[in-house]
């Protein structure tokens, strides 16, 4: 039996080969104006092709069967559109009407399968490309925290993280084209000019994607045009050093396409004040600088409409620039000593590879397959004599290796029930020379199964549940559900999730010292794993010229993991009494903390007519985190990061004069006061920036030079070192780019 499935398998992809005759062509035009619409994305109905219209607005799909095609047509701000082909085309004309609501944006990351925005049960939020460049937005971080009102930066002397509705980017998956990204340095691998769309995800979502995702997800769809050659750059230049250089070529011929992308990132040092916190002079910069490189490859085989394969990976690498020649001055002995402020650099490296397979059996059936590797490394590389250690030595700090295999089925039973179901095994590996760590892993295996329901005309429902069997945590089961009700252009949302992480093996194993702040950390492996309850409300109107959007939600987190200050008996017992006479403190992680976070978040668009359209968010966030005493009393105070008030405002115009458009963009970013566990509360600011864009859409490429200012009130957090900064900006500036695209 199970050779003859496997042989109608092999001749149903024959079949698909032998006959694949058809191939629709055309074009794609502004029904205002008439202009060629670039970057329209086009789907292929019950198949795996599609295309994407070229710099003249072009297309064209090959490899179909024969018989009737169904395409979809949707663009950011256009209405969607349908065309029925019966057979071979060339000339097919489609004009799409402007549609500033976006309700037609189709979105992967609420439930897993494609959906449009109005129609998801678990409400997502977009960011489009043309709002990434409407904001001159030159990193990934940079477009969250510009566009997102529930996302915001948290900065201080080592370094930035991110947080989302008040909880740290520990707690939020990253995800690329649906695949979880490992390491350190998630958001500074991902090229910001091949970028689609971002989805975010606001709550938990540990059913569908496993661990770390009691916060939320971010998913970044990357742009895979699917013309014959897509050829493109960009280039972003402002003060202190800040630049983004972007490469991108796509190659599709016949069956056999090739996704290459490259990013170089760099920025100097800066000080915004040159005092520390008690008032003596530093060297230690403001931000660090840096720089980095990132190497994009993917292959595909389309062997039939039905039925492709690809491979994929990833080369990165990320190195510190710090001051050689700085100092600081430290306590010793009832006087400051001076010292040397860095005698190291960090080296990040991080490689990927994967492949896959992708096959729709029929109308009603989809399997997805996939092995794919995400390896970090982190390395201390000397430039000054440290110990034993010489200039030109590096020490692996950290190494993390993640494997991931999954397979994944979509189903569709009967005009009422679409079902998922699939396994997954993640394995996780940790190596640290400084930590004396040799090797570590953790594996886990996952049952997962999710129905979306049509339980009527109007209501619609998801309910989910993930089965995780973890190698040191054992048994644990996350379920999911979500109800939709459409009320003509009303759309009413309720959900619930429960959420799920397990400790990482740095917090299970690994050590930590700072000398700096004279405290040594050390790992538990008697860590439990945190979970949550996570509940939501949402209401959203679309009606022409005017979206709204207003989600309450509340995110109820127990056995969180904190670091907790060891007693002497304590340290003795544990034989770190040699430790603790370098160092003041000793601590400990220990899942010692509550949590709940309260918030309300508003959204709002609105088209004005003649070019001008506005849109904004807004936050409020009431966060509470419990931690325990040795004494088993809770002291209660803010989420550590957590900000109250959040939002962001976009005044945009826009005018097109024959081949030549001009935008104009006038960004707000407004953030009130951030806490900190450590440094009390952080000012609040709000920081506005003045950009423009002016493409020229010459005969054979796009020409898209950008001017602009940021941050033109000039706000500038310039506190001592070593304080909660507000911001890193380092104050107003003038920022150029240039984005370049051929046409094929």
């Amino acid at each position: 039996m199970k050779k003859q499935l496997l042989l109608a398998a092999v001749l149903s992809c024959l079949t698909g080969v032998l006959y694949a005759q058809v191939t629709l062509s055309g074009k794609v035009t502004d029904k205002e104006n008439g202009e060629p619409l670039v970057g329209v994305n086009i789907r292929v109905d019950k198949s795996l092709a599609g295309s994407t219209t070229n710099g003249k607005g072009e297309f064209s799909i090959s490899n179909l069967p024969e018989g009737k095609h169904v395409l979809s047509f949707t663009y950011v701000g256009f209405t969607p559109l349908h065309y029925t082909s019966k057979g071979n085309e060339k000339n097919i004309l489609i004009s799409m009407e402007e549609n500033f609501n976006n309700i037609g944006q189709v979105v992967v990351t609420g439930t897993g399968t494609h959906r449009r925005m109005t129609d998801s049960p678990v409400p997502v939020s977009v960011i489009t490309a043309k709002e990434i460049s409407n904001a001159n937005a030159s990193t990934l971080e940079d477009a969250l925290v510009k566009l997102s009102p529930n996302i915001s930066s948290y900065t201080n002397g080592m370094g930035t993280t991110m947080s989302l509705n008040g909880i740290n980017e520990d707690y939020v998956l990253i995800l690329e084209n649906g695949k979880r990204l490992a390491g350190e340095d998630r958001y500074t691998r991902i090229n910001i000019a091949n970028i689609k769309r971002i989805e975010v995800l606001n709550g938990a979502a540990s059913a569908l994607y496993g661990s770390d995702a009691i916060g939320g997800v971010i998913n970044i769809i990357t742009d895979d045009a699917k013309n014959t050659i897509n050829v493109s750059s960009y280039t972003h230049y402002s003060s202190e050093g800040r630049w983004t250089e972007t490469f991108n070529a796509d190659v599709n011929a016949g069956k056999l396409s090739s996704y290459t992308s490259y990013q170089h990132l760099q920025a100097g040092s800066w000080q915004n004040n040159n005092i520390d916190e008690n008032g003596n002079l530093t060297g230690k910069p403001t931000s660090v600088g840096f720089y980095s490189n990132t190497v994009n490859q993917r292959f595909v085989f389309n062997a039939t409409d039905k039925l492709s394969f690809y491979v994929r990976g990833t080369y990165y690498d990320n190195k510190t620039r710090r001051p050689q020649d700085a100092t600081y001055f430290t306590k010793s002995k009832d006087k400051y000593v001076e010292k040397d402020a860095y005698t190291y650099n960090l080296k990040h490296e991080t490689y990927t590879y994967g492949a896959g397979m992708k096959y729709m059996i029929n109308r009603n059936a989809y399997i997805d397959a996939e092995f794919y590797s995400d390896n970090f490394s982190s390395d201390y590389v000397y430039f000054k004599k440290t110990g034993d250690y010489m200039p030109g030595d590096e020490v692996t700090r950290k190494k993390v290796n993640y494997y991931n295999g999954n397979v994944k089925g979509i189903f569709r039973i009967g005009n009422y029930n679409r079902v998922s179901v699939g396994v997954e095994y993640v394995n996780e590996q940790l190596n640290s020379e400084s930590d004396n760590i040799s090797s570590k892993n953790i594996y886990t295996m996952a049952l997962y199964a999710q129905d979306e329901i049509k339980l009527m005309k109007n209501l619609q429902a998801v309910l989910g549940l993930r089965y995780i069997y973890n190698e040191n945590f054992k048994n644990h089961a996350t379920p999911n559900v979500a109800l939709m009700y459409k009320l003509g252009n009303l759309n009413l949302r309720a959900a619930y999730a429960a959420g799920f992480r397990t400790p990482t093996l740095s917090q299970l194993y690994a050590t930590d010292e700072s000398k700096t702040s004279s405290r040594y950390t050390v790992g538990n492996p008697n860590l439990k794993p945190e979970k949550n309850n996570f509940y939501s409300l949402n209401a959203e109107y679309n009606y022409q010229w005017i979206s709204i959007s207003a989600t309450g939600f509340i995110n109820d987190i127990r056995d969180m993991i904190n670091y907790r200050t060891l007693s002497d008996k304590e340290i003795t017992a544990m034989g770190l009494d040699e430790k603790h006479a370098v160092f003041d403190e000793i601590r400990q992680r220990d899942n010692i903390d509550k949590a709940k976070t309260k918030g309300l978040s508003f959204n709002a668009t609105v088209n004005l007519g003649a070019g001008f359209r506005v849109s904004g968010g807004y936050t409020y966030l009431d966060t509470k985190a419990k931690q325990r005493s040795e004494d088993g009393t809770y002291k209660e105070s803010p989420i550590d990061k957590s900000i109250r008030h959040m939002g962001n405002v976009n005044g945009q115009w826009e005018h097109s004069w024959s081949f030549y458009r001009l935008n104009v963009n006038l960004h707000g970013h407004l953030q009130g006061e951030r806490y900190s566990q450590s440094y009390g509360y952080a000012p609040k600011y709000q920081q506005w920036d003045l950009n423009t864009r002016h493409t020229f859409n010459l005969k054979t490429f796009i020409l898209e030079p950008g001017i602009g200012i940021e941050n033109i009130f000039d706000k500038i957090d310039d506190r001592p070192w070593n304080n909660n900064f507000s911001t890193l900006n380092p104050g107003r500036s003038v920022y150029v780019s240039l984005a370049v695209r051929f046409k094929k």
